[in-house]
């Protein structure tokens, strides 16, 4: 009997496959190492196997929706990536860790949508890649993963500082803290998934008249990485989700209060430039904050498919492996790497401006101009009123 054995604790046997579909992931290591990469471990390698194939249909659409994320995640990020980087007025704590998230959703994505349409076409298992290269993509997809969800924490620690702690954050969250807490969450994340360097291996396997076919596997058996897996869940999942919801909770409390006390304090001072400033100033953070938990609630409910199912598979007595739902999972964890840049330039009116400055440099130029000259003026009005 063949045991075949995915990064989830999962199990397949030889007779749920067919010629044209799999009930088993049967996309190798390319895949996505992280939840759904097939990696098949055969005890007896001598045993020669059927071809089996993906059908046509589920090519089809795993091609299409994941080439389009693929497409769309790879250029967003690298715009929010050149924007913060190129753009002086850009260049805040919190867009800092959101180059960090960007980056990270890139490694993701790269480590795995490309490799994970080929495997469609490919034979059953198979690995083109070599020893070198199923050590480097599960250490990228699993180094990506970690980045990420460690880089939405620190973001999520830094706007609480910001907001809740006002006096703090003059010294705590500056430019220069934020880039080395960022090397810090990048070094841990390289030191945490080091493992992995040594974790997989290649081994030949046998299809009839196919030769020379190997695939990319655990080197263990998989018992010995439940605990890894678990470890993941709750550092990288349970554990951010926990505290964004805590810190989230004190900074809307902080925030709501604040305008409580501005409504108040208008009944008597309505045309006040401080006021006027003060306001502006407030919106502005509710904008960023509300930003900020979007991102983190997307986080949490594109990654709840596969947690869940890893937890079911974990303990159920017959693991769940519905072929479509697979790709469901697999598609989920990729939309979450691509749609943060969207996001960013639906709920932020500065990205959204950077974004055209940096496509339509000429244009938007001339724009900013003229809207200088208009919050100019509109100062000055204010300014006339406050006097008279």
């Amino acid at each position: 009997m063949t045991s075949r054995v995915t990064l989830l604790p999962l199990r397949y046997d030889d007779n749920e496959r067919s010629e044209h579909d799999f009930s088993a992931l049967s996309s190798n290591i390319s895949d996505f190492s992280v939840f759904l990469i097939n990696l098949n471990k055969t005890e007896n390698v001598t045993d020669y196997q059927n071809p089996t194939y993906y059908s046509l249909n589920y090519r089809i659409v795993g091609t299409i929706f994941q080439g389009v994320i693929l497409l769309v995640g790879a250029l967003g990020n690298t715009m929010v990536v050149i924007v913060v980087t190129k753009t002086r007025s850009m260049l805040t704590p919190t867009n800092c860790y959101l180059v960090s998230l960007s980056i990270a959703d890139l490694m993701v994505l790269i480590a795995s949508v490309p490799n994970e349409v080929l495997s469609y076409f490919l034979l059953g298992d198979e690995w083109i890649w070599g020893r070198a290269g199923c050590i480097i993509f599960i250490f990228l997809q699993y180094l990506g993963i970690n980045a990420s969800s460690l880089s939405i924490t620190a973001f999520t620690i830094e706007r609480y500082i910001a907001i809740c702690h006002p006096m703090k954050a003059q010294m705590v969250c500056t430019v220069n803290r934020a880039k080395k807490i960022i090397i810090g969450v990048w070094v841990f994340a390289c030191l945490y998934c080091s493992p992995w360097l040594f974790l997989t291996k290649t081994v030949p396997i046998y299809y009839i008249g196919h030769a020379d076919v190997e695939t990319c596997t655990f080197a263990l058996s998989r018992e010995h990485y439940l605990g890894y897996f678990f470890a993941d869940l709750v550092l990288f999942y349970i554990i951010p989700l926990l505290l964004s919801c805590v810190l989230y909770g004190l900074i809307a409390r902080i925030l709501f209060t604040n305008e409580l006390n501005k409504g108040r304090g208008n009944e008597n001072e309505t045309n006040s430039i401080s006021d006027w400033k003060k306001t502006n100033n407030n919106s502005a953070r509710v904008q960023v904050v509300k930003m900020l938990a979007v991102v983190v609630a997307v986080f949490a409910t594109l990654w709840m498919p596969y947690r869940v199912l890893l937890v079911y598979n974990s303990l159920a007595k017959e693991r769940y492996m519905e072929l479509w739902f697979l790709m469901f999972c697999k598609t989920m964890i990729f939309i979450n790497s691509a749609i943060n840049p969207i996001l960013y330039n639906a709920m932020s009116v500065k990205f959204r401006r950077a974004f055209k400055r940096t496509l339509l440099c000429g244009k938007t130029r001339q724009e900013t101009g003229f809207r200088s000259v208009a919050i100019t003026t509109r100062l000055n009005i204010v300014q006339k009123t406050t006097e008279a």
